[in-house]
């Protein structure tokens, strides 16, 4: 079992009933999500949907790194690569589809779900992250949409959360990839709760301990998800002293995003680089060596999203993704970063006036024959 992508079990509880348990098993890539991990996973979690004696999932990450630092890019980059350029590679658009269904699923499951979000936690670990309804974030945890920096934009629902954070600093975090720790991530709405690392060991025998409704009873589910709520709520860390450095400069983000246009934003998060507060000068440098592309792909994404239906967000985001598998940007950011490892990746554009709007237009495109990949979400 232990050679599993994803290892399935079930715990059983004082009532009799069982909590689904899937554990990401990949700790050498730190739990990196592979399309063998969806496809192990997604009919997994249908199944303990559908299973009346099943009243949530548990879902955590191998090892003590990390959760999931993100999708495997590099098999994406090896299977673009593997196709004429400019051609959608069928791998490349399969993973995208089966990636945004399960995240779809994971935020309109029935049953509760609880995702422990321990160490690293990024791009598609974000993804499967966010839509549980019991997000747990530790002491370790460090989340991030670095998707800037390989010429790619935060996906997996990200425009639709990062639209939902407070003011502006869902798009500061998509330009600049700015890392979080557990008390932004909570601020952010990326998290729940706050539990120390050492709980994570008692957190299964407390499922199996509690009794639990019966989810096909009227008000069982919403019984479990407060249940489980009240579970995690005595294990929580106090809330008294808790800030980080995205909530410390809330208003300053602020005045940095301004509502004066992406050229403005460029001005100042370029400035930031050289800021004396390491945090936001360490985002101001992201911003600077990201994909021109990928900025303006954020900040298209962030004007058309606002009144969309998640599915609908999801339907969008997989056009542009397969997009960004043509256009150049994305598989050059991969190779710089874990092909080659150079760090000096080549973008098509020197900076972000050379991107014409055309081009960005053109990632919108559906590149799909037939009805969309995700007509049915929703």
């Amino acid at each position: 079992m232990d050679n599993e992508c994803v290892i399935l079990r079930q715990i059983p509880t004082a009532c009799g009933r069982r909590f689904g348990h899937a554990t990401l098993n990949a700790p050498k890539s730190l739990n990196a999500l592979s399309l063998e991990m969806i496809d192990r996973l997604a009919p997994q979690l249908d199944a303990w949907a559908a299973d009346p004696h099943i009243v949530g999932v548990l879902l955590d990450g191998s090892g003590e790194k990390a959760f999931c630092a993100g999708g495997d890019v590099a098999a994406l980059y090896r299977a673009i690569k593997a196709v004429p350029a400019g051609e959608v590679a069928p791998a490349a658009a399969a993973f995208f589809e089966r990636e945004y269904r399960l995240d779809y699923r994971i935020h309109t499951y029935p049953k509760p779900v609880l995702c422990w979000g321990q160490g690293i936690v990024m791009g598609g670990g974000i993804g499967l992250m966010a839509g549980a309804s019991h997000r747990v974030a530790t002491p370790s945890t460090r989340m991030a949409m670095p998707e800037i920096s390989i010429g790619l934009y935060p996906d997996v629902g990200g425009s639709w959360f990062l639209r939902r954070m407070p003011g502006h600093v869902g798009l500061f975090l998509a330009l600049t990839g700015a890392p979080l720790g557990a008390a932004d991530a909570r601020f952010a709405g990326l998290a729940d709760f706050i539990v120390d690392e050492s709980e994570r060991a008692r957190v299964a025998g407390l499922l199996g301990d509690t009794r639990w409704e019966a989810p096909e009873v009227a008000g069982g589910n919403e019984a479990n998800h407060a249940r489980l709520g009240a579970l995690l709520d005595r294990l929580s860390t106090p809330r008294d002293n808790l800030a980080g450095p995205l909530r410390a400069h809330f208003d300053r983000i602020e005045a940095l995003i301004g509502h004066d246009g992406l050229d403005g934003i460029a001005e100042r998060l370029t400035a930031l680089a050289d800021d004396a507060d390491p945090w936001l000068a360490t985002a101001g440098k992201a911003f600077t060596r990201g994909a021109p592309s990928s900025a303006h792909l954020s900040w298209a994404l962030w004007q058309r999203v606002q009144h969309l239906s998640l599915a609908d967000v999801f339907r969008l985001e997989y056009a542009v993704s397969v997009g960004c598998t043509v256009q150049g940007d994305f598989a050059e950011g991969v190779r710089a970063l874990l092909i080659d490892k150079d760090r000096n990746p080549r973008w098509r554009h020197a900076s972000l006036r050379d991107v014409g709007p055309d081009e960005i237009g053109a990632h919108f495109r559906l590149r799909a024959a037939g009805s969309h990949p995700l007509a049915d979400l929703g």
